[in-house]
């Protein structure tokens, strides 16, 4: 019985305090990205690399032709969006 009550209460006091905190900032736009990246790549030529950790490196420097909306939650051919294509 004794568990009982003390369940109860810390399930109480779970709640309350969920309920009391305030809400997670949300993220803002711009600013900038540090990401890092334990390897050293061997070139930065994404065509003749096949390596992850070269194309993670450079395709933050490079546009790409096309590219998904990113308002839409779903990548679909129908959410493709010119970058550095014009139509």
């Amino acid at each position: 019985m004794q568990t009982a009550v003390k369940t109860w209460c810390a399930a109480i006091t779970l709640v309350i305090g969920l309920a009391a905190s305030p809400p997670a900032l949300a993220q803002q736009t711009g600013g900038v990205l540090r990401a890092s990246n334990p390897a050293n790549p061997s070139s930065l030529s994404i065509h003749e690399e096949a390596r992850i950790m070269t194309v993670q490196s450079v395709m933050a420097v490079f546009n790409n032709l096309v590219l998904f909306d990113p308002a839409n939650s779903r990548n679909s051919p129908e959410s493709i969006i010119p970058d550095l294509a014009e139509r």
